[in-house]
């Protein structure tokens, strides 16, 4: 005998109307929900088939099983009747005025499904001006995925609440302010402010204070001025402990330790919400002359946006990174005011060093090299920088290599190289130097010569040369192998690459046309050549496109183009946070007042 079974979908929907139907004439109501003065008749079956409180509590060895009127001591009346509006229609009335209520209702009722409505209308309504009651109840109540939408939504626009919803974050219960303290990614928010709302949090009960050296505790207190720091330790009405003190004088000195800076780098001196950007600087436009500006690029969206100003307008300089340090050395320098076209410039050859910091967006100027240098290069080795050959004033040549200590803030003299060489360029490779190219003293033609430096006390040593002489050229390091890119009038346009275990290099694809004077950086194994020139009809015309070169292809891609035919500039990666008065004016953010 066959069968088949048919589903019928009205079915279920049909018997829970004619439920409604029943509740609503109050026919064959079988129990009674009282809370407080409040009376609200119900049906036995579908409460147990709904809520896994009212099955256990009518199963037939209770003593409720046999009642007829059950109280309800700990939900409300409005909690309890949009549960059992939810029981027999399946629709939940939600809205913030009353969601508490109906969470206390279904939490004791244990009606999961209406926990589960409540815990994505949390997530689908979050707002400014909601997000930290909601994160309030999604931690109070246990809402997994409400709590992690809403302290996540909280972090990425603390810059904003700290303006529009003070009173909220106020509010904010601990264990969610905890994560907003501890994120790395906080954007655009500045320390001084995340530590004057942790300490006016810690104001607002006293019973708060026995959480203020967790929250302390996650202050990045490398990232304060100074003055704040002090005024905080002297000043502070909220108790800091022994702990948050050592902290805060830490911070002090590491302060006051100006030039050791990049060195004592640790988590409290780490950018929160830190983006990798490429830096451009030095160098100008052939129609107007030096650039100022120091730009940073987005090289993830393309875009472009001013830093701030270099100290001196410059070319043929040197630039290295070290601690998240920008480092800005040599060069020939304009002299004569850039905005009076009358006035003559003149450049002069600079033993210049300047650092940016872009922890407070400064610039210090330290202690000068012991020559004046362009066209030299300089590579960082552990915590010393090296300044490596190049031009002087006079236009004579340097074979003097120099190193600066960061921690003595002290230039000394290293091993010479074997020749007077410019127009080299450098880079590091397993702790150790090497330079390539450039041009000598008592040659006219261009080197192909590569030498390394293991040690200071070391000799240079002289390697496998180039299969290709270059002069102007730049280096860089990817996956401990040493790249070559393009230098001045390179017929062919080909780069190479150097293996310093078997001393070999090996030919690669060479761009679709030459390239000279441009900005080199590396971001995640791929090197970009920014702007520069290029020969175009027996002219050296100035480009602006941004070409990557991706080592595992062996091929070059056009990213994007820069905003200004820039060339002779020199680039660096830093990681930068966003502040909200680049999106705003300080004039109209409101900030916590000082504590």
């Amino acid at each position: 005998m066959s069968y088949f079974l048919s589903y019928c979908k009205a079915h279920c929907t049909a018997v829970l109307t004619q439920y409604q139907t029943l509740r609503s004439e109050g026919f064959l109501c079988d129990i009674l929900l009282k809370v407080k003065e409040n009376e609200f008749p119900a049906h036995k079956s579908l409460l147990a088939c709904s809520s896994d409180y009212f099955r256990a509590l009518f199963k037939s060895y209770t003593q409720e099983s046999k009642a007829s009127v059950i109280h309800l001591q700990v939900v409300s009346p409005t909690g309890l009747q949009h549960i059992l509006d939810f029981i027999y229609t399946s629709l939940l009335p939600l809205s913030f005025e009353s969601l508490e209520d109906t969470l206390e209702a279904a939490s004791y009722l244990q009606v999961t499904d209406a926990i589960g409505l409540c815990n994505q209308y949390l997530v689908n309504n979050l707002a400014l001006e909601n997000c930290c009651f909601s994160a309030n109840v999604a931690r109070k109540f246990y809402l997994p995925d409400a709590l992690v939408a809403t302290e996540k939504y909280i972090v990425n626009n603390l810059w904003k609440l700290l303006d529009l919803d003070l009173a909220g974050l106020l509010e904010l219960n601990f264990r969610s302010l905890l994560v907003v303290v501890e994120s790395p990614d906080l954007p655009m928010v500045k320390e001084t402010h995340l530590l004057n709302l942790v300490l006016l949090w810690l104001k607002q009960d006293k019973s708060r204070l026995a959480y203020a050296s967790s929250l302390l505790e996650h202050i990045r207190y490398g990232l304060i001025p100074v003055e704040e720091l002090r005024k905080t330790y002297t000043q502070s009405e909220v108790p800091l402990s022994a702990g948050i003190k050592c902290l805060i004088i830490k911070a002090i000195n590491y302060h006051t330790s100006v030039f050791k800076q990049p060195v004592l780098q640790d988590k409290s001196t780490t950018l929160r919400n830190q983006k990798t950007r490429i830096i451009l600087l030095g160098g100008g436009m052939a129609s107007e002359g030096f650039i100022t500006d120091v730009v940073a690029f987005d090289v993830y969206n393309h875009k472009w946006r001013v830093l701030t100003q270099v100290q001196d307008r410059v070319q043929n300089h040197s630039v290295c990174v070290v601690g998240n340090f920008l480092y800005v050395l040599g060069g020939e320098i304009e002299s004569g005011a850039p905005s009076d076209p009358k006035t003559e410039k003149t450049l002069s050859v600079t033993n210049k060093v300047h650092r940016y910091d872009p922890r407070f967006n400064t610039w210090t100027q330290i202690m000068g090299m012991l020559e004046k240098r362009c066209q030299f290069s300089c590579c960082v080795l552990g915590e010393d920088v090296f300044a490596i050959g190049g031009r002087g004033e006079d236009g004579s040549l340097h074979s003097s290599v120099e190193v600066y200590s960061i921690r003595r803030d002290r230039w000394t003299k290293a091993r010479e190289l074997p020749c007077k060489i410019h127009g080299h360029a450098s880079a590091i490779c397993k702790n150790t130097i090497y330079i390539s190219g450039g041009k000598y003293t008592d040659r006219d033609s261009t080197s192909k010569d590569l030498y390394s430096l293991s040690s200071l006390e070391g000799p240079w040593m002289k390697q496998a040369p180039m299969s290709i002489a270059r002069f102007g050229h730049q280096m860089a390091t990817i996956r401990e192998a040493i790249f070559t890119f393009l230098g001045l009038y390179e017929p062919f346009s080909e780069i190479e690459r150097y293996d310093p275990g078997l001393n070999q290099w090996t030919r690669l694809r060479p761009l679709i046309y030459d390239r000279f004077c441009y900005g080199l950086a590396v971001v995640e194994e791929t090197a970009l050549l920014i702007g520069g020139k290029k020969w175009q009809n027996s002219r050296e015309v100035p480009t602006q496109d941004v070409v990557g070169y991706d080592i595992d292809n062996d091929g070059w891609e056009e990213i994007c183009k820069a905003p200004l035919p820039w060339c002779g500039l020199q680039c660096a990666v830093l990681q930068l946070s966003e502040l909200a008065d680049e999106q705003d004016s300080e004039s109209q953010q409101k900030r916590p007042p000082h504590c």
